[in-house]
């Protein structure tokens, strides 16, 4: 049997070190080998293996210091299990009000960043409305510069009809051409801004819809953890998942996380105040193009007033010249008239004196004198014939002066015409046409 070194007289002070289990020692017993004990020759037929009293005594004060031993560790671990489970139960109860508190955390920050990109979403939704409006008016605007080049072309092709030598290149045909070449510009214009315009609400919707994604992720995972903070000891929705608390490798780092935020709305609202300025820009290329589209429009329509104005006022000399000149033909007329009646009376008088001279030549003998009848006679004819000479002569000026004034009608009536027809084609086609000319607020594209 074990026994102990020292016997217990008291109960042995409480340890201040943790009770731990020691290895147990073992005890030599005597056994009854001498004079004294119960195993010799004189106690042969009785037990062999009898105790002494003092190891009955060893026996029991062994077994009461075990008894004690094994109560007070029994009662250390007691008393250390309550104590633990108590800081256990403490611990998790801060650890999950932590983890609550981490997590409402989390949920704020994820509102906050969710109501941003939502913002920044109706933002471009609507700045992406207002780019379209601003396509449409440049549509409506380059639609609106055909007319004002088919006006252009068409006063150039009427214009073309025009007769020499009227068939001129003045400064309405110079307006035409600066107004044609003004509006090829500004429908290139229009249309590089349209492709630009259509590049930017692209990229707009895309940045939009990553802004959506980003959001309609912050949403689920807001319901997520929500409905994660809403949890409690009593919840039944709760289990057991023992693979949960591995961490995903392609899961981010808050770092992470906010910075992907924080760069699709920087890119979001770079390309937000990239539409406002296009807007702005488009604006301004359609004031400037419509202001510049009128008074191209009104230089033209001055000059062709300046031209009509020029054609009334020659037209109005060429019919007076006309007027004259056919008064003056008329005039002539009479004076080739009254030249050849007097021509036609100087023969009677001729041939008196002709004849005069003619009867006297058959005078006979002396009688055939040159007296002064015969000296006047003579000197009439001679005046006659210088008369009719001179009228002869006046009346071949007359006469090419009378064809000079018909070729001059001709050429009047003629060059009244070409006029008449360019101040026509300038007037009632060109002028006319132009009439149709769109408003300003048609070449801005409000209509």
């Amino acid at each position: 049997m074990a026994q102990t070194d020292v016997l217990l007289t008291k109960q042995p002070a409480p340890q201040t070190v943790p009770a731990c289990e020691m290895p147990r020692k073992v005890y030599d017993v005597a056994r009854n080998t001498g004079a004294y004990t119960s195993s010799g020759l004189a106690t042969a037929g009785f037990h062999s293996a009898k105790y002494l009293v003092d190891e009955w005594f060893q026996n029991c004060y062994a077994r009461y210091h075990r008894a004690f031993a094994d109560r007070d560790q029994s009662e250390r671990q007691r008393h250390e299990s309550q104590q633990l489970a108590a800081e256990t139960e403490a611990l998790a109860w801060r650890t999950q009000e932590d983890s609550t508190r981490k997590v409402g955390a989390r949920l704020q920050d994820m509102h906050g960043w969710k109501s941003e990109l939502q913002h920044e979403v109706s933002e471009l939704d609507a700045e992406t409305d207002l780019l379209l409006a601003q396509k449409q008016r440049l549509e409506r605007a380059l639609d609106a510069t055909a007319v004002p080049f088919s006006i252009a072309t068409d006063n150039l092709q009427c214009r073309e009809r025009r007769q020499h030598p009227d068939l001129v290149r003045d400064h309405v045909e110079m307006e035409l051409l600066k107004e044609t070449e003004l509006i090829r510009n500004i429908q290139e214009l229009l249309k590089r801004t349209i492709m630009q315009a259509v590049n930017q609400i692209r990229l707009n919707r895309e940045h939009k819809e990553t802004c959506e994604m980003d959001w309609s992720d912050k949403v689920e995972a807001y319901n997520i953890d929500q409905t994660c903070a809403h949890y409690h000891n009593q919840s039944t929705e709760v289990q057991f998942y023992p693979h949960s608390a591995k961490l995903e490798e392609s899961a981010s780092t808050p770092e992470t996380w906010a910075r992907f935020t924080q760069e699709n709305l920087y890119r979001a609202e770079r390309e937000r105040l990239a539409s406002v300025n296009l807007r702005v820009l488009i604006d301004c290329i359609l004031r400037d193009t419509a202001e510049d589209l009128r008074l191209q429009c009104d230089a033209v329509n001055l000059v062709f007033g300046r031209r009509c104005e020029e054609l009334e006022d020659a037209c109005q000399k060429l019919e007076n010249h006309l007027h004259k000149t056919l008064r003056e033909i008329t005039d002539q007329e009479h004076n080739v008239a009254a030249l050849k009646e007097a021509i036609k009376d100087k023969e009677a008088p001729l041939k008196v004196a002709q004849t005069r001279l003619y009867n006297r030549s058959h005078r006979p003998n002396v009688e055939l004198c040159r007296d002064a009848a015969q000296f006047r006679l003579v000197s009439e004819v001679e005046e006659l014939n210088m008369s009719l000479a001179a009228l002869k002569e006046k009346l071949l000026e007359a006469e090419q002066s009378l064809c000079n004034l018909e070729d001059t009608r001709m050429d009047l009536e003629k060059d009244l015409a070409v006029k008449t027809n360019s101040l026509f084609i300038d007037r009632q086609k060109c002028m006319t046409h132009r009439a149709r000319y769109p408003t300003i607020l048609q070449l801005a594209g409000y209509q």
